[in-house]
């Protein structure tokens, strides 16, 4: 049976907190990662909301009332979510919406799919640059909300602007 870490209670602290920074530091990537991803995803469809809209519809998941809104402002929350992601800024909220803007992609993607249906993400380019949705960019979608929990759950922005604003405080 294992007993106490040697070096009793305070080591274990110690080594908590050194997991935690370890951690956290190898967020930063990811974190930077996911976040250029969506500014990425963004600028194509902020170019070109009517393309946008179309690759909406063409999921046939969206009433048709609603297709134009999302068209309009999912890419500015997206252009929003990957800049404050960048920056460490709110890095928990962001990494929370933006795995909740991967399960419902996923979620779209598999209702595609399952449906049989023959056409591109809409994430990145134009129907006619893209290339066709398949399992691969199920699994993509699934690896990238992985990343987000990931942020979501290690990255607590202490390399970042969360972190150089609980200085502050602190030093205030």
């Amino acid at each position: 049976m294992a007993g106490p870490p040697r070096g009793g209670p305070a080591l274990a602290v110690a080594a908590a907190l050194r997991r935690d920074k370890v951690l956290a530091l190898a967020g930063v990537p990811v974190r930077l990662y996911l976040g250029g991803l969506f500014v990425w995803a963004s600028v194509y469809k902020i170019r070109e909301p009517y393309e946008f809209a179309l690759n909406i519809a063409t999921y046939q998941i969206l009433p048709l009332e609603l297709v134009n809104v999302f068209a309009i402002a999912l890419p500015w929350l997206e252009l929003a979510t990957g800049v404050m992601l960048i920056l460490g800024l709110w890095t928990k909220e962001n990494a929370l919406l933006l795995a909740g803007m991967m399960a419902m992609f996923t979620a779209a993607l598999g209702i595609a799919l399952s449906r049989g249906y023959q056409m591109n993400c809409g994430c990145f380019s134009s129907e006619k640059a893209a290339e066709e949705i398949g399992r691969g960019t199920f699994v993509r979608d699934i690896a990238w909300m992985a990343l987000a929990i990931y942020t979501l759950l290690f990255d607590d922005g202490r390399y970042g602007v969360d972190g150089l604003l609980r200085k502050e405080r602190r030093h205030a």
